[in-house]
Order: C-alpha cells, then sequence, then structure tokens
C-alpha cells in the first residue's frame, strides 16, 4: 500500500518536542518500508487547502497521522483528523472528536469524571470559557497542594517546579493562573497535586480489542525533598538536566505491586474505552499514597520516537516497532469497514 506519513511541518527554530515528530516520522517511515509499504512524509501546517491538495494528487490507501500540532499550537491538533475526514481518507489513530475531546484537559477530565474513572480535582480553566466545568470538580476550599497546567499543551510544554503550589486555597489559584497563563499556551488551570508515584501505560490495538503494554514507572532518582517529583519540560527534553537523567522508568516490579498494575491495567483499558480511541494511545497515572490510581492524562497520540516510552514498552512485551505499526495500520481499516 502506499501510505501518507502525515506529520506536522518542523522548522529551524522549533523546540525540542516538536523537532522529534520527525524522528518519529522516520521510524513509523522505514518500519513501513520493513513491512513493504511505500511510504510518502508529508508535512502538515495551517495551509491545509495545499495539504488537502497533496493527499489528493499523492492517493494514499491509507495515512499515518502523527500531527501532534500546527503552528507550534497543541491546540490545533484535532484539525488533521477532521480535514482527513472531511476528505472520506482514512487515517490511523483516534477520531478527529476523540482527538479534541482528549487534548483539552478539562474536557478530557469532566469526560473520565462522568465516566466514574479517577482524575485529580481541578480550578480553572483561566481564561473562563463558561462551557468546561469551571470549578466543577472541586472537593474542598481547605488549602491544598496544586499543580498549574496548559489546558492544551502536552510533552510537559511549560511544566516546571515553580507551578508547583503549596498551601493554597482554591480560590487563590486564580491570580497564579492568570500569571502564567502565556507561558502555559494562553489557557491553563490548576489541578490537585497527587503526592505519590508516577506511572504511565501504553495502549495498543489489537484484533480482539485494545492491549495495554506493560507498565512503566516512572522513578525520581536522588530527589531529595525541596525538588517536586514531576515529569516537567526538563525531565523529557533537556538531556544536559539533572532531572532527564535522573527519571528512569522501570517495567520491573515486586509481587506487592501486581494488584495495583492489574488495576492500572484495567483502567488503562476503560480509558480507551471512554474516548473511542484507536491505533495507539497512553494513559498517565499518579498512584497516591494509599495506592489508589489517578489519571493525570490521555494521550491519544502518543509520542513514537525510539528512545520514548511507547517503544520501551513495546520491547518489554517483545513486539517489534515494525509489527505494533502493522496493527495500528490495521486498526485504521477496521474503522474504515467494521466488518475489516
Amino acid at each position: 500500500m502506499r501510505i501518507a506519513v502525515l506529520h506536522n511541518a518542523v522548522c529551524d527554530g522549533s523546540a525540542p518536542d516538536e523537532a522529534d515528530v520527525l524522528v518519529q516520522a522516520a521510524a513509523v517511515t522505514d518500519a513501513l518500508g520493513e513491512l513493504g509499504h511505500e511510504a510518502v512524509a508529508v508535512p502538515c501546517d495551517l495551509n491545509l487547502s495545499a495539504v488537502r491538495d497533496r493527499l489528493t494528487t499523492l492517493r494514499p490507501d491509507r495515512v499515518f497521522n502523527l500531527v501532534e500540532s500546527l503552528d507550534g499550537r497543541g491546540a490545533l491538533i484535532h484539525l488533521a483528523p477532521f480535514l482527513l475526514e472531511a476528505m472520506g481518507m482514512p487515517y490511523t489513530g483516534a477520531r478527529a472528536e476523540a482527538m479534541l475531546a482528549t487534548s483539552n484537559k478539562i474536557m478530557a477530565k469532566s469526560r473520565l469524571r462522568a465516566a466514574g474513572l479517577n482524575t485529580p480535582d481541578w480550578v480553572g480553566p483561566y481564561p473562563e470559557t463558561g462551557n468546561e466545568g469551571v470549578g466543577a470538580c472541586l472537593a474542598a476550599s481547605a488549602p491544598g497542594t496544586w499543580i498549574v497546567k496548559s489546558v492544551w499543551e502536552h510533552a510537559s510544554i511549560g511544566l516546571d517546579a515553580d507551578g508547583l503550589l503549596r498551601d493554597r486555597r482554591p480560590d487563590e489559584l486564580w491570580p497564579e493562573m492568570a500569571r502564567r497563563a502565556a507561558h502555559l499556551g494562553g489557557s491553563c488551570f490548576a489541578e490537585a497535586f497527587v503526592e505519590g508515584r508516577e506511572f504511565n501505560l501504553s495502549v495498543l490495538a489489537g484484533p480482539d480489542g485494545p492491549v495495554a503494554l506493560p507498565p512503566a514507572e516512572i522513578v525520581f532518582e536522588d530527589y531529595g525533598p525541596e525538588r517536586p517529583r514531576i515529569v516537567d519540560y526538563r525531565a523529557k527534553w533537556d538531556v544536559d538536566s539533572f532531572e532527564y537523567a535522573h527519571t528512569p522508568r522501570r517495567f520491573e516490579f515486586p509481587e506487592t505491586d501486581q494488584l495495583l498494575l492489574k488495576q492500572l491495567t484495567e483502567t488503562a483499558q476503560a480509558a480507551w474505552r471512554c474516548f473511542g480511541l484507536a491505533g495507539c494511545a497512553r494513559v498517565d497515572f499518579r498512584v497516591d499514597e494509599g495506592g489508589r490510581p489517578w489519571i493525570l492524562e490521555v494521550n491519544a497520540n502518543p509520542c513514537l520516537s525510539p528512545d520514548a516510552g511507547f517503544a520501551a514498552a513495546l520491547e518489554r512485551a517483545r513486539i517489534s516497532f515494525a509489527a505494533a505499526v502493522d496493527r495500528i495500520l490495521m486498526d485504521a481499516a477496521r474503522l474504515k469497514d467494521p466488518a475489516a
């Protein structure tokens, strides 16, 4: 088959989290070639008419959607799948509505709560929109610890130790959100911080439904009491930082963790079903000191770089990257024809 590998256009000055999509596109292109397909890279920017014309000329059998942002804005991630649906062109991964719902973290948290899935309380968004459940899940007015996050941007953009606010009442969070909003893509919210452990579970489509890959825990090595145990931007992208070098992932767990791992696995699959995801996904968790998991985010378009968590989970599960790409392609065929 001819496969168009659609990815967000990258310029010379792009930040590391944006430029990484080129690494993903190269890895997917190599895997498609290994599977016997013809792969053609198609950069996507805000000139959607030009992208439509390029795809119309190319006439691919499938589009492998890797678009994570447009014009550097994660808030526009859903435009690519909406374009593909308008063209009637089969593509991999989550449908446009699911991409929109998971990318807006407050929309995602509201849906998770409605489905009975645990996600931390929140305040926001700032600026207020009037239709996103402003403060709807605020459980108490007592002071607590909060973390300020972007509503739309992923890859831990704008997230650092200064984003952690301790001993703050909910009504004290609004000035802080107003101060930080511009640095967080223009819209942010405050989430109740869960002290404890951090996990992520990668989920891959299979012939019998979604399969959760082996759970990974992020280990915070040599983090003293003064350093918040969060996976911030430096931990993901600054290879020379302390945070990057001291947050390895691990897949080995004691027997006492087996019940927790089972719960994480089942919850990740439930999150997949909650949003009607496809292809692949990643669900990020915090586990509190009482052993209760809380969903932080559902990433419907996870990073597929060879050094990222999804590839590590595949290796742990003894699934080759090419085999995973093939499963993602086959899931696109199922979505085109439910009987496939």
